[in-house]
């Protein structure tokens, strides 16, 4: 039987999983080597919501680096359907993954909202993101002038 360990989300929710999944999370994996983590664990900063993503998400890439071709092209599959959600709980997921310190996932994440922006301008990113412009007429253009390559 695998040893489980036990975390207790922001707003209260508490989920078991197997070590194995935890310990994707160099955070919890310190925890774990330094015999911290017998006892129900806080997570302060990631609501249940997230959380159980997160746990999701571990739970499915235990070993994945011992994996055949044809599992990881599966896995590959399966993490393109992960981040079939919206843009905030993204942003949720990645903030967790950086928190807990789970390199693949925060690369996941890094990279669908990379492929979001690929290929806008300023102008339709900040849309896309709902960020105000809030440079007056005169600090735009000079930001233009001193970045010219990036506008071109």
């Amino acid at each position: 039987m695998s040893k489980k360990i036990t975390l207790k989300s922001s707003d209260g929710e508490v989920f078991v999983t197997e070590v194995e999944a935890a310990i994707q999370s160099d955070m919890l994996n310190h925890l774990v080597e330094d015999n911290c983590a017998d006892t129900e664990i806080p997570i302060e900063n990631v609501e249940g919501k997230i959380l159980k993503m997160v746990i999701e998400y571990c739970e499915k890439h235990v070993g994945d680096d011992s994996l055949s071709e044809e599992k990881k092209e599966d896995l590959k599959k399966w993490d393109t359907k992960f981040m079939k959600i919206d843009q905030s709980t993204i942003l949720d997921v990645m903030v967790a993954a950086n928190y807990l310190v789970i390199k693949s996932l925060l690369d996941l994440t890094c990279q669908t909202i990379a492929d979001m922006i690929v290929g806008k301008n300023p102008e339709q990113i900040r849309e896309h993101f709902g960020i105000e412009n809030d440079f007056t007429e005169d600090e735009f253009k000079e930001v233009q002038r001193e970045n010219q390559w990036a506008f071109e």
